[in-house]
Parts: structure tokens; C-alpha cells; sequence
């Protein structure tokens, strides 16, 4: 809710800007009858009627980048089909329920366990009957599937994954977003930490 009143005014001080760029463009007009007004002084407007225009694309995006499920069909521990598209949260890792064919296999004790399946399921279990929203990034990544963060009660799923340890903090992407979630749950072997894995790039990597 909070990130969503957050966007709202940023959607209504882009509608501000444009009426006090509409009000600036009138001076200028009006200005340019005045002899004085000098070259130094265009270069001025026209500087900041760019970062005008910015400002408003900038919280034009920012409010329309999301997206409210009314369907959600969870395709593993990372990736949702919402509305009919594919999403993949965005700087964490699930283990692979299929990936080239083959499953990813944890070791608990002397018994292989699908983990891929087990990340899926706590991510079901997770979402329940609840509404899910999307934070959704303006670029897709490699295979075209919307990027994003997606949260319910106004908590973050992927916060949660990899918190619960079934899922992991992608370095590669993240920035360690999730690095603090990761640390608290290998601290007190939650989820995936309690057996012998491999983190799923290096599964992909093995088996690319």
C-alpha cells in the first residue's frame, strides 16, 4: 500500500510539472518580444524543461509498472505465470524443477530429494488464495519474461523464499538485495540448508 501511494504522488507531481512547465513555456513565449532576454536564458529553460519531461516519464512508468493477479499459476520457486505472462522475481535463484529435461536433486541424509519441487510448493503454500501485486521491472530479461518483485500482504514472496531458505540471493543480479535473508537462513539451516545442494546456477552450469 505504501509503495503504492508512493507512485500515486509521484503520478501527481508529474500532472504539477507539466502544468508548471505549461506556465514556463508562456513566460518564454511572452520573453522572447523582450530584447533582453539572452541566449544564457533559453539554454536555462530548455535545460530544465528536459528534466521536466523526465520527471513526468519517470512517474508515469513508475505508476503503471505493476500489476495486480487475477489468475497465477506458479511455474517453479522463482518464476509465476501472472495474467498470462511469465515473471521471474527478479535477484534470487529456486532450485530447477526442469531444466533441459532433468530436475534438480538435493541430498538429505543418504535420500535425493527434488528440491526444485520443494521451492515450488513453499512458494504455492506461500500465496495460498491471497491476491498477489507486482513491482515490475520496465525490461524483460533474455527469455522475453517479465521482470519483478511480487508481494502478498504487503510482503515481499522472494523476501520470503529465500529467507525460508528456498531460495537463494542471485549475486549476479541482486546487488546482495537478499544477501541478509540468505545469511539468516543458512544461520539456522532453514529450508534447502538443511541438506547438500547446489546452488542453481551451478546446476545450469553443469548441465548446460
Amino acid at each position: 500500500m505504501a509503495s503504492f501511494l508512493f507512485k500515486l504522488s509521484l503520478l501527481i507531481f508529474g500532472i504539477l510539472i507539466i502544468r508548471f512547465a505549461i506556465i514556463q513555456f508562456k513566460k518564454y513565449r511572452d520573453g522572447k518580444k523582450n530584447p533582453q532576454n539572452n541566449f544564457f536564458d533559453k539554454i536555462l529553460f530548455f535545460l530544465f524543461f528536459s528534466l521536466i519531461i523526465g520527471l513526468i516519464f519517470y512517474s508515469i512508468q513508475s505508476f503503471f509498472g505493476k500489476a495486480n493477479a487475477d489468475s497465477i499459476l506458479v511455474i517453479d520457486g522463482d518464476t509465476i505465470k501472472i495474467n498470462g505472462k511469465n515473471l521471474r522475481f527478479s535477484g534470487i535463484d529456486a532450485p530447477e524443477t526442469n531444466f533441459r529435461g532433468k530436475a534438480q536433486m538435493c541430498l538429505s541424509g543418504d535420500k535425493k530429494v527434488n528440491c526444485g519441487e520443494l521451492s515450488k510448493n513453499y512458494l504455492i503454500n506461500l500465496i495460498g488464495n491471497n491476491k498477489v501485486f507486482c513491482e515490475i521491472e520496465s525490461k524483460p530479461d533474455q527469455y522475453n519474461r517479465l521482470l519483478g518483485e511480487c508481494f502478498v500482504n504487503n510482503k515481499s514472496l522472494s523476501s520470503q523464499l529465500v529467507k525460508n531458505g528456498y531460495a537463494f540471493d542471485f549475486p549476479k543480479y541482486s546487488k546482495k538485495k537478499f544477501a541478509k535473508d540468505q545469511n539468516y537462513a543458512k544461520s539456522n539451516k532453514l529450508g534447502l540448508w538443511l541438506m547438500e545442494f547446489n546452488f542453481p546456477w551451478e546446476f545450469r552450469k553443469k548441465n548446460n
